[in-house]
């Protein structure tokens, strides 16, 4: 099995629920979302390597919990860029040592199970670029220019996507690279893969795999950490 490197993500400018802390640091049950995110990874077998990418403002903080909690596999803490698809890169070119798969994960999302780390590692392995998702469970439509809904999709063929994604090293920097030079800004890194025709094996995960976005979010995420 090849080298498997982390590029957890918090973000370039970071993101707020409303009050000065970039939300990857807000507090569950007393601990840091990004210290439970990181954690989930640093205790991964496969995993060698963690890069951490945080605002850079933020830089200090993160390397301090890293330090004081002991997370022995995270190599490196580093700035984000100006968005998601630029903080990405800049954690992919942060190791020491080039990965042959490279896992990118939300750092908001601490509730990632190990067998789904370990489902896309080895759907990254054997078919270059893999995603963990759940299938969609309500009615999807899509809206006309007239405000009237035009169709109802499948939702039988719907996915949610999520992270981890993994990929073959090579294959992500190639993504990156003609996604950089054409301008092109994608949602997510399978939605680089997908635009130069890689195609991306889904994996299927689990709902719990909560991404904390909103104060709602937050909330739940308290109610599942109590239960």
């Amino acid at each position: 099995m090849a080298e498997v490197g982390v590029v957890i993500a918090g973000g370039g400018r970071g993101v707020r629920l409303g009050g000065k802390t970039p939300k990857q640091f807000l507090p569950l049950h007393g601990v840091p979302i990004l210290l439970r995110t990181i954690m989930k990874f640093d205790r991964h077998p496969e995993v060698s390597q963690i890069v951490v990418v945080v605002p850079r403002a933020s830089t200090g903080k993160a390397e301090r919990i890293v330090r004081r909690f002991g997370c022995r596999k995270v190599v490196r803490v580093v700035a984000g860029g100006a968005d998601r698809q630029a903080s990405v890169r800049r954690g992919m070119e942060a190791f020491p040592k080039s990965p042959g798969i490279i896992l990118v994960h939300d750092a908001v999302r601490p509730f990632v199970s190990r067998a789904s780390i370990t489902a896309v590692i080895r759907a990254a392995a054997r078919y270059g670029a893999a995603v963990v998702g759940v299938r969609v469970t309500d009615t999807i439509k899509t809206e006309g220019p007239d405000g009237f809904y035009r169709e109802t999709l499948d939702r039988n063929r719907l996915w949610a996507v999520q992270t981890p994604q993994g990929f073959r090293r090579r294959l992500l920097e190639r993504a990156h690279a003609e996604a950089a030079q054409a301008g092109f800004l994608g949602t997510d890194e399978a939605s680089l893969a997908e635009r130069i025709g890689i195609r991306v094996r889904i994996v299927e995960g689990e709902y719990g795999n909560l991404k904390i976005t909103t104060r709602e979010d937050l909330k739940l995420a308290q109610m599942k950490l109590k239960r």
